[in-house]
């Protein structure tokens, strides 16, 4: 969508990559919260939790026959480069390759620490029943998904490197405070409140995650490029947020994690000062 939107416009139509990714998540806690509502906590343990891992199984069959649908969109002049899509052509940009695993680890860590892993928080942390906690981010992730499209809108007009800036910096002010606060609320209002603030924050990455990483690279190496080190950063960062956290907790260090959180974000910020000024790297 990105690649074939009108100039101005690309932020906007870009966002859309993570409302998907967000819609995924909200149908999934969803789910969670159904089941919560029908299933006793007894059947949710003993056989209700392997209903959510069958949907997936089926859903990603239907992803998969739909993948091979999809014709390749890529130019055949591009292909024919003799460094399309090859390691030499990624190290000849591999500047571009290590600010974006600088950016991603920064964002995907924020994203994964205030969806997947904060309902666990607010459970365990702050001592909510978990089907509170279940419908605190249910409505949570209803909003961030519709806020998408208005910050990719806004980074169109402001810039693509102003927007990481805001992540960046407001992340690195904001993380410590936000967790903090969460630890001592008693309001299921409040705790939404706090959350979307942290949601807000993250959206500044997550709106423009997929235009920005693009821009970044020539056509004959950007799948390479975006691909790789997006999954490398995610993996390493993003997906390992609940673990990480969850293991400091157990080893009595839970605040260790809002800094390191709050340290990722402060490197998402320093990279982000050697974007270009205008936002507008490789033109797509």
């Amino acid at each position: 969508m990105s690649e074939i939107a009108l100039e101005g416009r690309k932020g906007f139509y870009a966002s859309f990559q993570y409302v998907t990714l967000i819609g995924g998540q909200l149908l999934a806690i969803l789910v969670v919260v159904i089941l919560q509502q029908i299933l006793t906590d007894s059947q949710l343990h003993e056989w209700g939790w392997r209903i959510p891992f069958a949907m997936g199984a089926a859903l990603a069959i239907v992803a998969l026959w739909l993948r091979r649908q999809l014709d390749e969109t890529s130019q055949k002049e591009v292909r024919a480069l003799k460094e399309a899509g090859s390691f030499k052509g990624l190290w000849r940009n591999r500047k571009a390759f290590l600010m974006v695993l600088g950016f991603t680890a920064g964002g995907s860590l924020s994203f994964y620490t205030f969806t997947t892993y904060m309902q666990k928080y607010l459970v365990n942390t702050t001592g909510m029943h978990a089907n509170v906690a279940s419908v605190i981010m249910t409505a949570a992730l209803f909003v961030f998904m519709l806020i998408q499209p208005l910050i990719g809108a806004l980074s169109d007009k402001i810039g693509r490197r102003t927007s990481m800036l805001i992540f960046g910096g407001m992340s690195a002010l904001c993380t410590v405070p936000i967790l903090t606060a969460l630890q001592h609320v008693s309001s299921p209002y409040a705790a939404f409140a706090l959350v979307m603030l942290a949601m807000v924050i993250v959206s500044f990455y997550t709106s423009i995650s997929g235009i920005l990483k693009a821009e970044m690279f020539p056509a004959q190496v950007r799948a390479l490029g975006v691909g790789l080190s997006y999954a490398v950063a995610n993996a390493l960062f993003g997906g390992s947020a609940e673990y990480v956290a969850l293991s400091l907790k157990s080893w009595g260090s839970e605040t260790t994690f809002f800094w390191y959180v709050t340290i990722m974000g402060a490197l998402a910020f320093i990279v982000s000062l050697m974007l270009h000024r205008k936002g507008k790297g490789i033109r797509l």
